[in-house]
């Protein structure tokens, strides 16, 4: 039998009156927040970063899976706003935590942005309002963590407010789904923090499927990416097997993915990048360490991942030493895509940027090209490198660079230009050969 406040939330769902707060404006958030503002619900986007407040006050998109102009209909609508004010939650019905949650040094969890927002929650929530995680996390994290934090106001979850988790799936650069197409996992603490859930998501996306508790909705999550780190861990090490005997690893998985069933094709490249599986694999390394169980097929796939950069940078000093005899302390660089993935500006974890610190303690001077991120933004650990700026592709011809490593494959640059230059291309995503372009000096790494 639901309760009162599940009824009551139930209701303004359905009839539209429920004012919805998405907390962290970023590659998650922004996107949620939009969404459930076209599907005609009045919702409120809550972040601590004033530069992106600016950019919205302009009406602005800073991510490119947000068109300038949705957000500019919306908010003249008055469906869609934003703010600095934590206190206006105390105003909203569902309040949606996207936040970050790192690893730490040591790679444990870092939770304290969710820790933190969660007590910001706490210090404003009134009854009746459902508070869903969609930050990716171990399980257990939303009843061990949020609901007691939750709790701390005198609420009571289940009876008074509700918690629920639901995990954020963004694909940053993929034009095939957005936030309203992905089905989208749904679970809460309890019955009715499920049907709540399930009532909001209805509205916001196409598809929702509902699990047993928060903790199996935040296994699925960990899985996903488990999955792929394991696999791309799985093709990184067969190209350096392959690359020693002389096998082409894109010819052999072009040649394996003809298969119509059985395979499925991943890549290899230069190592691990976004926010979700250099990162979410080894919150449930850490989870395991509780119950006395090792991952070591986890770990196994982080050590060949987080070695691939070495591996590069390796074939990058036999390419250099092979046409000109010089070693990287004497050399100029030239990385291509310094973004973790294509055609977008996304720079969390980005192998590229790993790359380049590793060629600059070499001693190597070190210049990107990337048409999405025109500076290095701050990154906690690489501080030396913010400011730096992308270079003018007008600039090539002059540039004197000694060899070019392709990092990042964007659409936008001209690999012509690059393959005219002639000099050594250390090429980590076959992005010459796949556009079929003359490849005399071009190493596949």
């Amino acid at each position: 039998m639901r309760t009162r406040a599940s009824r009551d939330l139930i209701e303004k769902l359905r009839s539209g009156n429920a004012r919805i707060g998405v907390i962290g404006l970023g590659y998650v958030g922004l996107p949620l927040a939009v969404t459930c503002a076209k599907r005609g619900l009045a919702t409120t986007g809550f972040d601590i970063d004033p530069a992106k407040m600016l950019k919205l006050d302009a009406l602005d998109s800073y991510i490119e899976a947000v068109d300038s102009q949705d957000i500019s209909q919306l908010h003249r609508a008055g469906t869609l706003d934003w703010t600095t004010d934590f206190g206006r939650l105390a105003a909203m019905d569902i309040i949606v935590i996207c936040v970050p949650t790192p690893l730490s040094r040591t790679r444990d969890p870092d939770l304290s942005f969710v820790i933190g927002t969660t007590e910001t929650i706490a210090a404003h929530i009134t009854a009746n309002t459902l508070v869903v995680l969609e930050s990716t996390t171990y399980p257990g994290t939303t009843v061990e963590i949020v609901k007691p934090v939750l709790e701390k106001s005198g609420l009571v979850c289940g009876q008074d407010i509700f918690v629920g988790f639901s995990p954020e799936r963004e694909d940053p650069g993929n034009a095939n789904y957005r936030t309203a197409t992905i089905p989208k996992i749904v679970a809460g603490d309890g019955a009715d923090a499920l049907e709540v859930m399930t009532a909001f998501y209805e509205i916001a996306v196409d598809s929702v499927i509902p699990v047993s508790n928060t903790q199996t909705a935040e296994a699925v999550k960990i899985t996903e990416n488990i999955f792929r780190a394991v696999n791309i861990a799985l093709v990184n090490e067969l190209k350096v097997v392959f690359d020693a005997m002389g096998i082409d690893i894109w010819e052999v998985i072009d040649g394996a993915a003809t298969k119509p069933f059985g395979f499925m094709p991943f890549y290899p490249g230069p190592g691990l990048g976004g926010h979700c599986i250099p990162i979410d694999p080894f919150y449930l390394t850490w989870k395991a360490r509780e119950f006395d169980l090792s991952t070591r097929f986890i770990e196994l796939a982080g050590e060949i991942n987080s070695a691939m950069p070495h591996y590069v940078v390796d074939r990058l000093r036999r390419a250099l030493d092979r046409s000109a005899g010089i070693g990287l302390s004497r050399s100029r660089i030239l990385i291509i895509g310094i973004a973790y993935k294509k055609n977008v500006s996304d720079m969390r974890e980005s192998p590229s940027v790993r790359l380049m610190d590793l060629l600059m303690k070499e001693g190597a001077n070190v210049d990107f090209l990337d048409p999405h991120v025109p500076e290095i933004p701050a990154m906690r650990e690489y501080p030396h490198l913010k400011g730096k700026r992308s270079i003018d592709p007008r600039t090539l011809a002059e540039s004197g660079h000694d060899a070019i490593l392709i990092s990042t494959d964007h659409d936008a640059i001209d690999y012509a230009a690059l393959i005219d230059l002639g000099v050594p291309i250390i090429d980590t995503r076959n992005a010459i050969e796949r556009r079929n372009l003359p490849g005399d000096h071009v190493v596949k790494a």
